[in-house]
């Protein structure tokens, strides 16, 4: 470590452990989810001030919460037993006993952080950040005592991160870094290999090789192939129907599938035009009564998915469209079972999308999701879907909705798959070593 005098024993695996070596004054880290970034943070920020009584260091994350949630406890955990030490709570620093401070600091409103001297400043998912957090608020502030910086992030596309990564490793006074998650020594590769099973290849990439990949651009999609992915779908006497419903007026869209295992086949689409609820049932009964013929096991079971916002009262009663739904089928005693299954809060679009992708085709090569032939809007949307840009062609999180027929079939299966396979979550680690 760098600074002398003291017992403090901190946990870096080996890759850690060069970033942390390193005498470069600016360095940029980019590494794979569960790399360990935060654990390398923190030792980096006590190591800074531990021995120097005038010293300040700064954690930043994109926002104030975020910096609480990812670094305020674990901070607290490794210093509690060293002598001398000082919390407090409400302004989120750290007063060490020879007096070095730790600060932890969000960018959101990145105007609060301007006219203090820094030693050293952590910024922690940069990609995250406003690209003017460093040029004019972090940079000038450890000017006049010649501060250091540790840029940290995974990458999300050819943004600002990605920028100064490529400046670093070719100007005086900075280093950069690149690792995969596996490089970090945390996960294991059976780990990895279930995350692959879960996302798509792009995705994959970026967020466990720390690839910088092009995904916000272009088709939604991008994984859809109609060669791979479409062929017929028959219906399965005895397995449950998925009924997911986008709740758009004009068009009002749904699709009817069946889940057999892992794999999820799209029977059918409903698009109808200037339609409501009540209508979209009638039709969706109209497709499905006949299968009641080769079920022998009493009502059809169907599982009813869709958009959350059908909690919501529509604005010409006082019905909500699940209750419609619940209503309608209660009259088909005998003939049909109904299973509401909608959650209360709809996924981020992007989140959707990717997990969409995911069953298209994983990174791991596997394909889990078909669409029959006469699901034609469907089909198209998962060709021509691409995402919204702004005024200066950059992209947006949200999609492309200047054809009116254009997203609601796919978002209608969308919200069935994100229920039914729910986004991935945290993968597991392996403890680490001592530095």
């Amino acid at each position: 470590m760098r600074s002398t005098g003291h017992e403090l024993r901190l946990r870096l695996q080996p890759a850690q452990a060069d970033v942390f070596r390193s005498q470069s004054r600016f360095r940029v880290l980019v590494a794979g989810r569960r790399f360990g970034k935060t654990q390398l943070a923190l030792a980096e920020l006590v190591s800074c001030v531990w021995d120097f009584p005038n010293r300040t260091a700064w954690y930043i994350a994109p926002t104030y919460r975020q910096a609480k949630i990812i670094a305020w406890d674990r901070l607290k955990t490794m210093l509690r037993a060293a002598p001398g030490v000082a919390f407090n709570e409400s302004e989120l620093t750290v007063r060490l006993e020879k007096g070095g401070l730790i600060s932890l600091r969000g960018a959101d409103h990145y105007d609060s952080l301007r006219g203090s001297g820094l030693d050293f400043v952590v910024l922690d998912e940069f990609a995250s950040m406003k690209p003017e957090v460093w040029p004019e608020i972090i940079r000038p502030a450890l000017a006049d005592r010649r501060g250091r910086a540790l840029f940290i992030g995974t990458p999300q596309g050819h943004d600002h991160l990605y920028d100064r990564f490529q400046f670093a490793q070719s100007n005086r006074g900075w280093q950069a870094f690149h690792f995969t998650t596996l490089d970090g020594g945390n996960v294991t590769p059976e780990e990895l290999a279930s995350a692959a099973r879960e996302l798509d290849e792009r995705l994959y990439r970026q967020e466990f090789e720390a690839s910088f990949e092009s995904t916000a651009f272009g088709l939604a999609y991008h994984a859809f192939s109609r060669e791979a992915n479409v062929r017929p779908c028959e219906y399965r006497p005895n397995a449950r129907i998925i009924w997911s419903l986008d709740f758009n007026v004009h068009p009002m869209c749904s699709v009817i599938a069946q889940r057999d295992g892992d794999i999820v086949e799209v029977l059918e689409e409903l698009v109808l035009e200037d339609a409501n609820t009540p209508l979209a049932c009638e039709k969706f009964w109209d497709n499905v009564r006949w299968w009641r013929t080769r079920n022998a096991f009493g009502p059809l079971q169907i599982e009813a998915y869709g958009d959350a916002s059908g909690h919501q009262r529509r604005t010409c009663g006082t019905a909500t469209d699940w209750s419609l739904i619940r209503d309608f089928f209660s009259r088909l005693a005998g003939q049909a079972v109904v299973h509401i299954k909608a959650a209360t809060s709809n996924p981020g679009v992007r989140d959707r999308i990717n997990l969409v992708n995911s069953r298209l085709l994983s990174a791991a090569g596997e394909r889990r999701l078909f669409i029959d032939p006469k699901c034609t809007q469907l089909i198209r949307d998962f060709e021509r879907v691409c995402w919204q840009t702004d005024a200066q062609g950059q992209p947006t999180s949200e999609l492309d909705k200047s054809d009116r027929l254009r997203t609601h079939a796919s978002d209608a299966l969308g919200y069935y798959l994100a229920q039914a396979f729910p986004i991935y979550g945290k993968i597991g680690e392996r403890p680490g070593r001592l530095l």
